[in-house]
């Protein structure tokens, strides 16, 4: 089926249409999700808006002739997962104004070499569960800067952010995203040590 069957179709609500779309990216959608959101449920339920937002966009812009569906999926669902994480405000507020107590015990020193985790070397599981230990505001910085490679200003616009608050939530996100990892190793060591 051509792009411009697809988006015909897409248009007059065809539901086999709309639903060949959800299964071809299916797990690219799910993949993302898992990554913003804290937890499976909330991840299938960013899953389903993500995908509603989209194809209600497609529909409303009557020019979707011209689009290739694939070529901007990807960009428009992680947008649509952002406004997800956000929509819980009492969540994403509260948690972002959180500050860690007895911080004297916290070794910064992560920052002064600028390295950072190498994604290739960490378990994807591992990986997941670190990211949705992240409070919401830094589990959107990292995966919209260092994961999906926005710059600091394209991602203080995603979230509608200044990009001092960005590169603060970066920092912290970063620090607790090492920890997070180092937990969960120590934790899986000591699981196969039982």
């Amino acid at each position: 089926m051509s792009h411009k069957e697809l988006n015909d179709l897409i248009l007059k609500n065809d539901k086999i249409a709309i639903r060949s779309v959800f299964e071809k990216h299916y797990g690219k959608m799910a993949a993302i999700a898992s990554r913003y959101c804290k937890n499976q449920t909330r991840a299938s339920e960013a899953v389903n808006f993500g995908f509603n937002n989209y194809i209600t966009k497609l529909q409303k812009n009557r020019n979707i002739q011209a689009i290739n569906i694939d070529e901007e999926f990807e960009k428009e669902f992680i947008k649509s997962c952002t406004a997800f994480v956000k929509s819980f405000s009492s969540e994403y507020y509260v948690a972002s104004t959180v500050y860690a107590s007895g911080s004297s015990s916290k070794n910064f020193d992560l920052f002064e070499s600028n390295e950072f985790i190498d994604f290739n070397l960490i378990d994807n599981d591992v990986l997941i569960k670190s990211l949705q230990q992240l409070v919401p505001s830094q589990r959107l910085v990292i995966n919209l800067h260092v994961i999906d490679g926005n710059t600091l200003e394209e991602t203080a616009n995603i979230i509608e952010a200044s990009l001092q608050t960005v590169k603060s939530s970066l920092e912290k996100a970063r620090y607790n995203l090492q920890k997070n990892v180092e937990k969960c190793y120590k934790t899986m060591k000591n699981e196969q040590s039982l």
